[in-house]
């Protein structure tokens, strides 16, 4: 109910930063359940960071792949508004590393224009 409510705000153009940390949260760990592992940081800052996607997993210092980018874009890619090429095309997703392909895993939830 609170994600909802969180969207419904977004959506509106009214989002406060507590919607932007839940939406980013939620949304990050579905991310998480659809693609468990450790190979990929996928950090949303100020809001959250994740490991995924099955690899090499890494025990100190920065990972070898790295994803990074705003929230808004995440929770728009998340929700298929937008595609990962739409996304690295804006110059606002910063990737590095073998496995930060994300358009596979994405849309996360069904929310975009073919809904």
């Amino acid at each position: 109910m609170e994600f909802e409510q969180a969207l419904g705000r977004y959506t509106a153009g009214e989002a406060e930063r507590a919607d932007l940390k839940l939406l980013v949260k939620q949304l990050l760990k579905l991310l998480v359940a659809k693609a468990p592992g450790h190979a990929v940081e996928v950090r949303v800052p100020p809001y959250g960071a994740v490991q995924c996607i099955e690899g090499p997993r890494h025990t100190r210092g920065t990972p070898g792949a790295v994803v990074e980018l705003p929230a808004e874009l995440w929770i728009d890619l998340a929700l298929g508004r937008t595609t990962w090429a739409e996304a690295r095309s804006t110059g606002k997703v910063r990737a590095s590393g073998e496995r930060t392909d994300l358009s596979g895993l994405l849309p996360l939830v069904a929310d975009g224009p073919d809904r």
